[in-house]
Order: C-alpha cells, then structure tokens, then sequence
C-alpha cells in the first residue's frame, strides 16, 4: 500500500484540488490522512461540495475507509461536507437543482470549526480549478480568498502535462501557495509517457519561487 510521505508533515488546514474531475483527489486525501493518523497526528478530512451522492457523502465515505475508521459525528452531522446534491453536476447547478445556492462561508465556517476540533484538516475540493461553487465564484477564487496551502493532483495519461502547467501557472497567478503535486499512476496506460511527464513536471517544480515537491500514488487498493 502506498504512502504519501513527502506530505506527512502538512498541519493544520490544506486544500486538495486537481487538474481535473476523476484524476484521483479522493484516494489521495484518504490516503493522507491515513498516513498522518498512522503517525499519531489528530487528522479529519473535509469535502466542499459533493454532487451525486445522499449523505452521508460518498468521497467522504471512501475517506474513512481508506483510513479504516467508521463515519464519525462530524460526518454523520454534515460538518465534513456541508453540501450534499444527488444531481452528478458541476456543484453550482446541482445545487440549483436541488433549490440551493452554495454559500462559501458555510464551508469556511465548517472547516474552522474542524479545525478547532483536529490539529490537521485535509479539504477536497470538486474537480478542478475552475469549477463554479455558484453563480459569481469558482473554487480558484475561494482559495484565492483564503490561500490554503495547496496540492494538486494529475496523472500520467496523455493531455496532463498541459492541464497540470496550468493549474500550477493558476496558482501562481492569485498568490495560492503550492505544497506539492501528487502524480497518480494508477491505471497507468503507457509508462514511457508516465515517466517522461513526470519528469517534465519534475523540472518546472524545481523551477518555482518556492519549489515544490512530486510524490507518486501508485495504487488504489485501499477500499474495502
């Protein structure tokens, strides 16, 4: 089982965001947290939105089983993900659907008490870095607002370097400071392109004002 190590000394509130939906931000912040708690550390993971799901919400679900715990009180409550929408959307039409709108303060106001709560919170966020959160902001302009360290999650499949460049250049642009990248490998369709993405990426880490780190996830066989 891997082990997400290079990010084991994260504290307090960081955010996980992708290149896109699908890339693998749910078994990585399983598995962070898993690690972090295997290291004695107090570690809750949190999701801002989830769409097509009931609650208890299903990454949330897949979190705690990646960890090997039960749901807990602020799972069952709804503090680690405060908004729930069975449409399979982009969160602010799911949540108008449902005849909602997503107010970004609830999610801030759940995370800060998490953290009152847990020395370390690992927040999900919904796709990429663009996606509407509703009519006026998108994930990027809420983490622009708060400047949560982030980490970003690519892959190896052919098209990643372009997304993951620009998500990094994203970053940079409003200031949100960059922890790392984590670079899933699972499922991976051909390792001569795998190995020479990654080293692409490699080298523009290395490049950045304040260099970041490249941790590989391998495997997914951690859900029961």
């Amino acid at each position: 089982m891997a082990s997400i190590t290079a990010f084991n000394d994260i504290n307090m509130i960081t955010f996980v965001t992708g290149i896109d939906t699908g890339i693998g931000k749910t078994i990585a912040v399983g598995q962070m947290a898993r690690d972090m708690a295997l290291n004695g550390q107090s570690v809750i993971t949190q999701k801002i939105a989830q769409t097509g799901s009931e609650r208890p919400a299903e990454d949330i679900i897949t979190h705690r089983k990646i960890m090997g715990i039960e749901l807990t009180e602020d799972d069952l409550s709804g503090l680690t993900c405060p908004y729930v929408f069975p449409k399979a959307a982009s969160p602010h039409l799911a949540a108008r659907l449902a005849g909602q709108t997503i107010d970004p303060e609830k999610i801030t106001e759940a995370t800060n008490t998490l953290a009152s709560k847990y020395d370390n919170v690992i927040i999900e966020g919904v796709g990429g870095l663009h996606v509407p959160l509703n009519d006026s902001i998108t994930t990027l302009d809420y983490l622009e607002t708060l400047k949560y360290p982030t980490i970003l999650v690519t892959s190896s499949r052919l098209g990643s370097i372009n997304h993951t460049l620009m998500s990094i250049e994203l970053l940079q642009t409003r200031k949100i400071p960059l922890q790392g990248l984590i670079y899933n490998r699972f499922n991976e369709q051909d390792k001569e392109i795998g190995d020479d993405t990654r080293k692409v990426l490699e080298r523009r880490l290395s490049q950045l004002p304040s260099p970041a780190t490249i941790t590989d996830l391998e495997t997914t066989n951690v859900v029961a």
